[in-house]
């Protein structure tokens, strides 16, 4: 029976990056033996490898209730088990947003977040860091049957009055969908749970995939956390469709809002006509059945704003049952492994391109660091070499005249040294003035001041303004941020050109910083809390509290975020701005040392100058052999992060 494509694919890209973290502990490893590593150099690496190996791939479903989700995810990644793993059946199974991945520092369990907590501010990422909030239910990795009875807890509902429903916001007296959902004695059916994390030793999760199943659509409104954050961050998202019924209103509302919106990123987002086999006719032929299927499709295309190629008519269903079978002829029946090629083209090479450039930028620096400190050594003995076999032959007062002339050049260096303690003092005081702007204390200050303001708000104009002073203010403070950085680097452009001319260092060029990314971001939540605000009007007005209070924490949850991404960037870029200068201050400094000495020594001891000639040569061979050594790692790295082609085709 033909495999998994995506299975395989997701494989050969694990393996890619498992080659890549091998190649770098090398460079780090040589590093260490060559005595050319240092602690800040060092956290950088560590950095890197952390990011590789951490690497996640997330794939969202999404879906009305009953078009087929979970039977989907079964499918594509779960067929192994024999039989369904995640609960699959008419009616809502999904009751509550889903995770699946593994952690190995956590144990294998299903973990249930209750629904009580949704009447607290706090968001599902904030309670991910107490467990003890959470409901943990272990299961039998090893007892397929153990697993799917665990697992049906995530469809489990309760009865409670409309009063409470209405806290939790999962009941809105004004919408006559809800109204529809009142029990013969008015309570409401709701979950029990808000979240759920299965957390267990799959092949492809210990891998870094992560998969996200969320609930039915209006589920997707009632949380913000799903919409501002694990929607758009989602490197696929698949909007499940029937066949029978193709896109509703519904649908096409979620659609534009949530998932295809230009707020977001337009890569990886594919839609999934599922259920094809529901018009699958013994009274029609195959090709009355295809031309059925292919209307469904370019409708479903026109309404959503698709291209026909990004439909993928499909049944879940048989392509579970025909994996399980090993009925290759059902199995390409069902549409299933096209969309699994879709993936494979789509998602995984996206990934791979993201992660390929973070790393190449990151190896480039490190390596052009490490080629700085081999220049400076081999130049400085070059000179040292040229000095020592000019006094061949001389008398002693030559030797003292070269002494003295040592001496002078080490008095200027330190001299310039000053110079530098002042430059690192001034630096700090402009890095201090930049951390000030981007201040995580001043940023939750201010978001405290907002959210009070809002809560305090009596009309919804209010809200509004407070909400758009919040934006000004941090679009406000990384303009100035930007400034800052520009002031950072003029300054240590001038500085590293005065050293070049002063010493004899090798110039080097400040790598270029700018907090555009981290604007575009904010803008992103931006346009996203004015559409959710304009659409959520009404609710805003009947129930402000509830809604303001949870919507904003989310929003707030994700600009905090984004601020310590751009704090943690900011360190990286003031360390790579100073290290090269430093490296060479201390390398410099080091070799004038040497120097001196070396002419001291041969000044009370003539005879020790071929000597000291020959102990320089043989270093000079040394330098030269560890920058051969450092091209051949870098290549390495190089081989390492291109090397995709032949891995691929053994995939295919």
């Amino acid at each position: 029976m033909a495999g998994n494509k995506l299975t395989r694919h997701f494989e050969v890209y694990t393996e890619w990056r498992k080659a890549l973290v091998e190649t770098i502990c090398d460079y780090r490893n040589w590093l260490n033996e060559q005595e050319l590593n240092d602690a800040q150099l060092e956290l950088r690496l560590q950095q890197l490898l952390e990011r590789l190996r951490e690497d996640k791939l997330n794939v969202a479903f999404v879906a009305e209730f009953s078009r087929g989700k979970s039977e989907l995810i079964n499918a594509i990644f779960f067929p192994d088990y024999g039989q369904r793993l995640l609960p699959s059946s008419a009616g809502r199974t999904t009751m509550c947003p889903t995770e699946l991945l593994y952690d190995a520092t956590k144990p294998t369990s299903l973990q249930l977040l209750p629904i009580e907590t949704r009447t607290s501010d706090a968001t599902t990422t904030e309670y991910k860091r107490y467990p003890e909030e959470w409901t943990a239910l272990p299961f039998d990795v090893a007892n397929s049957d153990s697993m799917v009875e665990v697992f049906k807890e995530v469809s489990r509902t309760k009865r409670v009055t409309v009063e409470e429903a209405e806290r939790y916001g999962l009941f809105d007296a004004n919408s006559a969908d809800d109204a529809l959902s009142l029990n013969s004695d008015g309570s409401v059916d709701i979950p029990c749970w808000r979240y759920a994390v299965i957390n267990f030793p799959h092949p492809l999760l210990e891998q870094g995939l992560v998969i996200l199943d969320t609930p039915g659509l209006n589920a997707i409104g009632t949380e913000p956390e799903l919409t501002l954050n694990m929607l758009p961050n989602a490197h696929a998202v698949l909007f499940i469709l029937a066949a029978d019924t193709g896109v509703t209103k519904s649908e096409i509302d979620v659609w534009r809002q949530y998932i295809s919106g230009t707020r977001w990123k337009q890569k990886g987002r594919l839609a999934v006509l599922n259920k094809i086999d529901g018009l699958w006719d013994e009274l029609r032929d195959d090709e009355e059945i295809s031309r059925e299927i292919n209307k469904q499709t370019r409708s479903s295309a026109e309404l959503l704003g698709l291209q026909e190629s990004q439909i993928f008519p499909i049944s879940a269903q048989k392509g579970l049952l025909a994996k399980i079978a090993g009925d290759d002829d059902l199995l390409a029946r069902s549409g299933l492994p096209a969309l699994e090629k879709a993936l494979s083209d789509e998602l995984i090479p996206s990934k791979k391109e993201i992660v390929r450039d973070n790393t190449q930028s990151e190896i480039d620096d490190l390596v052009g660091n490490s080629n700085l400190i081999l220049d400076a050594r081999l130049a400085s003995l070059n000179e040292q070499l040229e000095e020592l076999r000019g006094l061949r032959g001389k008398n002693e007062d030559v030797i003292e005249h070269m002494m003295n002339k040592v001496k002078v050049d080490k008095e200027i260096f330190e001299k310039g040294l000053q110079r530098f303690q002042a430059l690192r003092s001034v630096f700090s005081q402009q890095t201090n003035k930049l951390f000030t702007l981007l201040g995580m204390e001043a940023l939750k200050v201010h978001v405290t001041n907002t959210r009070n303001t809002m809560i305090s708000a009596s009309f919804t104009k209010s809200i509004r303004t407070a909400m758009d002073g919040f934006f000004a203010d941090l679009r406000d403070r990384l303009v100035q941020s930007d400034t800052q950085i520009d002031e950072i680097k003029r300054m240590m452009d001038a500085m590293y050109e005065k050293f070049a001319k002063d010493h004899g260092l090798r110039k080097a060029e400040p790598p270029a910083f700018s907090t555009l990314r981290y604007q575009k971001e904010l803008a992103k939540l931006e346009r996203a809390y004015r559409e959710q605000f304009n659409t959520a009007l009404n609710m805003i007005t009947n129930e402000k509290m509830t809604l303001t209070s949870k919507f904003f924490e989310t929003l707030a949850s994700r600009v905090i975020h984004v601020y310590e991404v751009a704090n943690h960037d900011v360190e990286n870029w003031l360390k790579a701005v100073i290290a090269p200068m430093e490296s060479q201050v201390r390398e410099h400094q080091l070799q004038l040392r040497r120097r001196l000495e070396s002419i001291k020594r041969i000044y009370k001891a003539t005879d020790t100058l071929e000597d000291r000639i020959g102990e320089l040569e043989t270093i000079e061979k040394s330098i030269q052999a560890q920058m051969a050594d450092l091209k051949v790692l870098r290549q390495h790295m190089h081989n390492a992060l291109h090397f995709e082609e032949a891995l691929e085709e053994n995939a295919a």
